[in-house]
């Protein structure tokens, strides 16, 4: 099973700690697994265009296909402003309408407040259906005092 791991944000390092727990985690109960990590933050990405995702080059073109070849996909997402980041979005904005069909998506949500619990269900959610993604129903929500140092 190909497992990608994608840290949603450019920018931070609390989304990365908690996707690096959960590669962890997968290599502990899934040894078989090709887990694949994805940190936006070491990518050099170019902003959605409408061009099919084959057609971009370089690290673009890598994270599109990474993600569109997963069987299975958690995405990590710190909450900025109330949103989720751009970087984020523009994942989505890259792939094909039915890009996760039939790819079991798993959420993870860091966060500053507990105000923001809602975001992965206003914001995150209703892409990841439109995109026919099969959700885990419940999501993982971390608060900026889950994490110690």
């Amino acid at each position: 099973m190909r497992v990608v791991v994608l840290s949603g944000s450019n920018v931070g390092t609390k989304t990365r700690t908690a996707m690096n727990y959960t590669v962890a985690e997968i290599e502990k109960n899934y040894p078989d697994s090709e887990i694949t990590l994805l940190d936006l933050a070491e990518y050099q990405m170019q902003f959605s265009d409408g061009r099919n995702y084959l057609e971009y080059e370089g690290d673009t073109k890598y994270i599109a296909e990474t993600v569109m070849n997963a069987d299975a996909l958690f995405i990590g997402t710190p909450i900025f402003q109330a949103s989720i980041p751009a970087s984020l979005k523009n994942v989505f904005d890259l792939l094909p309408e039915k890009a996760l069909r039939d790819k079991v998506v798993s959420m993870v949500v860091t966060a500053g407040s507990p105000k923001h619990y809602l975001i992965a269900e206003q914001q995150l959610r209703p892409i990841l259906s439109y995109m026919k993604a099969q959700l885990v129903h419940t999501y993982v929500f971390i608060e900026e005092k889950d994490f110690y140092r």
